[in-house]
């Protein structure tokens, strides 16, 4: 690869074309690239951990862990790869990177920019997430959950977007007020929320048969996360349509032992 190294940097498409290329028994195509600070055993638990079932959707998308990824300038297109972690490189980078390659969709994810395993995870899942629908689209089922939350007006959300949206979608819009004491629907931003809220309950599931997390290291500080209950509804309802692989389990505890 020497001869398109600048600064340490490599492109995209090259990392790509060098790097093996495996697939986890779910059907997961993932690779592992320079000093991204990843154990093989911790790699291949956290990809195995796709359900099969959403797993199927991902077939023309290729993951690669690589230490940092970054654009080539200032609103360039151009992806390039750090093989190794400097803060330099650091303070340009990304957490992640799409890239298009002969068909398929490459994502390169940061490892060195996410700190630990459990952001890693998170960032992994969330992807996979957004990937799933964009393909699969939202359960009908999960629809009706979630939009008779938002009717309910359960506290907060699981995401920036979803939060967002769902403020906008029940009488927030342009359409805002009200028609015999009932909200004005905005319908597009309610497709947004119902989308926006399953990519996160499918990624928060993913992440908890990947790692063992307390529910209150996903709060933000710009909106109120989910109320426990209701989260716990939506993940029930996702573990129901995607059962766990074999070796995982899905479970919600209240209340940690001591």
């Amino acid at each position: 690869m020497a001869e398109n190294v600048q600064d340490g940097l490599i492109q995209a498409a090259q990392v790509a074309r060098e790097t093996e290329v495996r697939k986890a028994a779910n059907g997961v195509n993932y690779a592992a690239f320079g000093e991204n600070s990843l154990e093989g055993k911790d790699l291949d638990h956290m990809v195995q951990a796709v359900p099969l079932a959403i797993a199927h959707a991902l077939n023309r998308k290729t993951y690669y862990f690589v230490p940092l990824a970054l654009s080539e300038s200032r609103g360039s297109e151009a992806t390039l790869i750090a093989a190794a972690y400097t803060p330099e490189l650091g303070d340009q980078a990304t957490c992640h990177r799409n890239l298009t390659l002969d068909g398929t969709e490459a994502v390169f994810i940061s490892t060195r920019l996410l700190g630990d395993r459990f952001a890693l995870a998170f960032e992994f899942f969330i992807n996979v997430g957004h990937a799933f629908v964009d393909v699969a689209g939202v359960p009908e089922e999960f629809n009706t959950l979630v939009w008779a939350q938002a009717l309910a007006d359960v506290r907060g959300e699981t995401s920036q977007d979803a939060w967002e949206s769902r403020n906008l979608a029940v009488g927030g819009g342009a359409n805002s007020g009200k028609i015999d004491s009932k909200p004005v629907i905005d319908e597009k931003a309610k497709s947004s929320f119902l989308e926006s809220a399953f990519s996160d309950a499918v990624a928060i599931y993913q992440l908890s048969l990947s790692v063992d997390f307390d529910y209150s290291e996903l709060r933000e500080r710009e909106y109120p996360l989910l109320a426990p209950q209701a989260l716990a509804e939506r993940l029930r309802l996702v573990a129901r349509l995607f059962p766990p692989n074999s070796g995982y389990e899905f479970s919600i505890r209240y209340r940690r032992r001591a």
